[in-house]
């Protein structure tokens, strides 16, 4: 395979919409309260530390796509499902203001980097 397989692929349909049904079933449906994994990363994450332990709630099933650890690394091959989780900012931000505890944060990770509650 060529290593412009992933535009290859990509053309005419887009990214992420060319890996629609490669991820199997979703581990993760909405309203599930998950935990963010603490795994080593090299080079390239879309998981901050921050995030890194803490835990959110699944609002959407976002897409299907290889995560940005793989895609950094030209492996397109086992694309995963892309979840949108909420977080509480007092959960993420001990100092965070009381009076202001309903403050949310919103993103999206991939299936790998969340584990059940």
């Amino acid at each position: 395979m060529s290593k412009s397989h992933h535009v290859e692929k990509a053309t005419g349909i887009g990214d992420p919409q060319c890996f629609k049904g490669e991820a199997g079933k979703p581990k993760f449906g909405v309203g599930d309260k998950v935990r963010i994994r603490n795994l080593p990363d090299i080079f390239y994450t879309r998981s901050q530390m921050y995030l890194r332990e803490a835990e959110a709630t699944v609002v959407k099933l976002v897409y299907e796509s290889p995560p940005a650890e793989d895609e950094a690394w030209d492996n397109t091959d086992s694309p995963e499902w892309f979840y949108s989780v909420l977080f509480r900012q007092t959960d993420l931000w001990p100092d965070y203001p009381q009076k202001f505890a309903g403050d949310t944060l919103e993103t999206e990770l991939s299936e790998r980097w969340l584990e059940p509650l």
